[in-house]
C-alpha cells in the first residue's frame, strides 16, 4: 500500500493548518503528558511563526513551528509516525532557513532530548520552573559544526 506524503508550509500570519496542528499536539499531550500549552497561547504562537508540516494521505503526521530567529516553538510527530524521518526533516528545513536553531525541552522528556542530541543539539543551560506547571527545561542549540549541519541537511535534500 502506497502512502502519499505531502509537505506544506504555513508562513507567519497564516493559519490554514492550525486546527490540525492543535489536534495533533493535544493527542500527544493526552497520551504522553508533554506539549501542555493552552489553546490561546498555541494559536497565537502558531500565527506568529512559520510552521512546516508533513501529511500522509491528507492526515497531519508532523509539524514544527519556528520563529524568525530560528527558535523552535513546537515540534510534534504523531507517535505512530515516529521513526520515519519526519522530525529530522523538519529540523533540516529549519536549519536550512536559519543560521541559529534553538529550542527548549523538558528535562524529563528523554525521548525529545535523545532526538535533539542525536541531531547535534547541545544543552546550553537548565531553566528551573520554565513551564506553567513548574516543570524544568533545558535550552538547546544546534551545534555550529558544519558536519552536524551537513548531517541534518542531508534529510532536506531527500
Amino acid at each position: 500500500m502506497s502512502v502519499t506524503v505531502e509537505q506544506r508550509v504555513d508562513e507567519a500570519g497564516e493559519t490554514d493548518y492550525v486546527e490540525a496542528a492543535w489536534h495533533l499536539k493535544e493527542h500527544i499531550r493526552r497520551t504522553e503528558g508533554v506539549l501542555k500549552q493552552r489553546r490561546g497561547f498555541f494559536i497565537d504562537a502558531y500565527r506568529r511563526s512559520t510552521t512546516h508540516l508533513f501529511f500522509e494521505d491528507g492526515d497531519l503526521v508532523a509539524f514544527a513551528s519556528v520563529r524568525r530567529d530560528g527558535y523552535i516553538l513546537f515540534l510534534a510527530v504523531r507517535p505512530d509516525a515516529r521513526g520515519r524521518g519526519y522530525g529530522q526533516r523538519l529540523i533540516a528545513e529549519i536549519a536550512d532557513r536559519h543560521r541559529t536553531v534553538t529550542c527548549h525541552a523538558r528535562t524529563t522528556n528523554e525521548e525529545a532530548l535523545g532526538f535533539y542530541e542525536h541531531l547535534g543539539f547541545q544543552i546550553t543551560r537548565r531553566i528551573d520552573n520554565y513551564y506553567e506547571d513548574n516543570g524544568d527545561a533545558f535550552y538547546l542549540k544546534l551545534g555550529e559544526d558544519s558536519s552536524i549541519r551537513d548531517k541534518v541537511s542531508e534529510f532536506f535534500n531527500r
